[in-house]
This record gives structure tokens, sequence and C-alpha cells, in this order.
């Protein structure tokens, strides 16, 4: 298992050994015991799934917050998409600040996303599928939402001219600047 640090402190790009041969291939892709060796140690309780259809799909950017934040493990099943994580943890030195990776079936890369920082994706290919697991469970009424075209963020989504595809709650995210947010900056 190989583990990249980023510019964004908490933020881990894993990548799995994968182990080939004829047939196709085999991969742990979770090990609770090869994360705490590196000094991981995040209890997840849910795995998620998603499936979006067309290239340039973007979902994001999201959050849950106190008293049900939660880390994720984010992997592509299927497809590519380009993984986001921004910083929006209260006072932090990289506040506002985004990290994005390729994941896609061919680099089975993951994108370690911990609690206090929004994340988002947008498909690179048809029939793109995400899966991801959650360190606490689903609860509506902690969901929060930040503009994916956030100016102030300014993520590269690389869609050149193309519009995406966005539901009616992401098309209507407000700005960085008008959340206030529920996370604060504990230190490293």
């Amino acid at each position: 298992m190989q583990i990249e640090q980023t510019s964004l402190p908490g933020v881990v790009v894993i990548t799995p050994a994968r182990f080939g041969d004829h047939r196709g291939f085999f991969s742990e892709s979770y090990s609770a015991r090869a994360l705490a060796e590196h000094g991981i140690t995040i209890e997840f309780v849910q795995d998620n799934h998603s499936l979006s259809m067309t290239p340039g799909t973007i979902r994001g950017l999201h959050f849950q917050a106190p008293p049900h934040a939660q880390d994720k493990l984010v992997r592509c099943g299927r497809g590519a998409l380009f993984d986001v994580a921004v910083d929006i943890r209260n006072g932090s030195p990289t506040y506002g600040q985004w990290f994005g990776v390729e994941l896609s079936y061919e680099n089975g890369k993951q994108l370690l996303v911990p609690a206090g920082f929004a994340h988002g994706f947008v498909t690179r290919e048809p029939e793109t599928e995400i899966i991801y697991k959650c360190s606490d469970y689903y609860a509506r009424e902690t969901e929060g939402a930040i503009a994916w075209d956030d100016p102030n963020i300014g993520i590269d989504w690389g869609l050149g001219d193309t519009a995406p595809i966005l539901s009616e709650k992401d098309a209507q995210a407000r700005s960085l600047a008008d959340l206030e947010t529920p996370f604060t900056f504990e230190g490293t």
C-alpha cells in the first residue's frame, strides 16, 4: 500500500497494491490494519456507491457538520473521476485551499478526505462509479454544500467550455465566503 501526503495535511492519496495475471487482478482495497501502520485509525461505519451516467457530472462540494461529520475514503469502481477536497476548517493555515486527484478503475488510487473538508468530484468517463467509506452515518439535517465554481476557491475541474451536469442542490450552493463553517482547525 502506497501512502502519499498532499498539500493539505490530513488529505492522503492511498494506492493499494494490485496483483495481476492473465485473469485480471486482485487488490485489497481496504485494510484497517495496513492503514493503522501508517497512523490512519478511522472507524468506517457506512459504504456509499453512486453512478453518474455522463462525463462532466459534478457532485459537490458536500460535507456533514458535527455531530455527524464524516471522514471519507473514496475510490472509483468503474470509469474515471477527478476527486477534490477543500479545507473548510476555521483557523486552518490552508483554509479555502483545495487538492484534487484523478481516481480511476485503472489507477486504483483512493483519496482520504477527513472531516472538516468539503468533498466533490467530476466524472471523466461515461457510467462512472464512485465508492466511498464514511466514518459516520448519513444525517440529512447536518448536510452542507459549497458552490462547485466558487472563484475564491478556484478549482480547475478540467471542463474547458463544457457546462457541467449538476443537481439542483449543487447549482444553488452558496460560496465559501457565505459559509459559517461548523469546523475549527485543531492543529496538527
